[in-house]
Formats: C-alpha cells, structure tokens, sequence
C-alpha cells in the first residue's frame, strides 16, 4: 500500500540518510528542512515533495501544519527528526529558549496539529533523541525557557528527555486511537546539528572528529527500522531505543506524572496568543 512518509530535519544530515533510505518507489516522501538550496537538492534527487520551515519561529510551523494536513489526509510516518544545540541562550520570536523550541516544542506542536491526520492513518510517529538526556538534562519544569540556569549541553539534554516523555504521553494519549510513538537514539553521529554551538562542541563535530563518529547513514538505521517494520510485532509503542533494542532511559524519563506536566505545559508555550 502506498504510504506517505513526512521528515524534518531532512536537508542534510541523519534526515538527509533517513529520506534516502526511505525513497521507496509509490511512497509520497514528504521533504522538511530549514535551508532553501539543501531541501531542495534532496527533494530534486529523491523525486520527494518537500517544504521550507524554520523551526525557530512557530507561525512557521503553524503554517507547515496548515499545508501538510490540506495536501495529505494520510500520513503514514512523521519522523520529527529536527534539531540542533545553540551556544549562548537566545530567545525565539515567540519568547522561548531556542534550543527547546527547535528539538521539542516545535515538533510537539507539529504533531498535535497533526494529530487528527495521524490517527485516521494509524501512524507511526518517531521522535530523535539523544543518550544526552541521561547525561546533560538537568530538567526543571518550571523553568522549560532555562531562565534561571542555562548552558549548551543542559538546554540540549533537557529538550532530549523532553523529546522521550513526549513520545510516552503521546503513545498515553492516542495509543488507542491507532498512534505509535518512538524515540530513538541515533548514536554520536558525524553531522551539522552542532553548528550553532560552542566553538568546543563544533570540534567535536568538526572534519576531523567525523572520521571517528557514525555516519549519518548508521546514525538513520533505527529510524528507518521503527518507520518499515510493524509497531506492537516487531517494536513496542512508547518506549526509546538504541540499536533496534529498547534502551535505558534516565529516572525522569520514566516519570509519568512529569510526562503529564510537560504536555500541559508545552501546549500552553505553544498556543497563539
């Protein structure tokens, strides 16, 4: 049957591989990335439909939500596989720490503008996290904008546990309604997402640092594995994985109460005034 697949974040990449690898002849593959010439090179070489938004700005993704919904009553994968981690804090047009915008609220809102679409198609719907989560989040639900504390690498392990309690209140939601939800960990893989970062963490990602790290083509096997093979057989819904294998997650991560709050919460940051 055909299916229509969505990515974000497919303009270069874990995305770029993912949207290669998922270029099945029949399929609708639906193209989101924020660079005008990258999106379109890929779109152009995979025959792929695509669309331009920055997820730094949330009327942009409003609007993406908007054209997706009109032009595809059937979405059989939402891959929201966008992000990246900031150097200082900067604050989004819309008020928010950039960091958490772009990897989780972002997303959050691009799914639950979604989320009639993707219960009507039983969708599977994969969320890319991070091993950070376990290692860099410091997570305060009162101050989700790190307003009171921030750094680089806490703002980017926040947003990464937020990406996996996401999914587990997703699955909560709207597993009974036909969603499947996953977060995976793609590995230390050797891509752009740290561009904006400290000077410290573009080395570690640097040309050099690359030929040590997993390509992006390794870095999109999970993905690809949770988006072509049978959620509740194969995988089980709501859970993180690393390697095809569900995976360790942090305390928090496994807090349902928090996964509750941070739902509440991120709906509220996102609502239009």
């Amino acid at each position: 049957m055909k299916r229509t697949v969505v990515i974000t974040g497919a303009s270069d990449g874990i995305g770029a591989a993912a949207a290669k690898m998922l270029a099945y002849p029949g399929d609708t593959l639906v193209l989101v990335g924020r660079s005008p010439e990258k999106t379109r090179a890929i779109a152009e070489e995979l025959d792929a439909d695509y669309y331009l938004c920055d997820f730094s700005e949330l009327e942009q993704v409003r609007a993406l939500a908007a054209s997706l919904a009109q032009k595809y009553p059937r979405i059989d994968v939402l891959a929201n596989n966008a992000g990246g981690i900031m150097a200082d804090r900067e604050e989004t047009a819309d008020g928010h720490e950039k960091t958490f915008q772009v990897n989780h609220l972002a997303p959050f809102l691009l799914t639950t503008l979604l989320i009639d679409n993707l219960v009507a198609s039983r969708a599977t719907v994969i969320n890319t996290s991070s091993a950070a989560h376990k290692l860099m989040a410091k997570f305060d639900i009162d101050d989700l904008d790190a307003r009171e504390h921030y750094s680089p690498s806490t703002a980017y392990g926040n947003a990464k546990l937020a990406n996996i309690l996401f999914t587990k209140e997703l699955q909560r939601r709207y597993g009974d309604h036909g969603i499947n939800a996953a977060a995976f960990h793609p590995g230390v893989v050797g891509t752009n997402f740290a561009a904006e970062s400290t000077p410290l963490m573009k080395l570690g990602y640097g040309p050099i640092a690359k030929r040590l790290l997993l390509s992006p083509e390794q870095g999109a096997d999970t993905l690809l594995w949770l988006a072509t093979t049978v959620p509740g057989v194969v995988w089980t819904p709501g859970e993180y994985y690393a390697k095809r294998k569900i995976a360790k997650t942090s305390r928090q991560a496994q807090d349902p109460a928090l996964a509750v709050q941070l739902w509440e919460h991120s709906d509220a940051m996102v609502t239009a005034v």
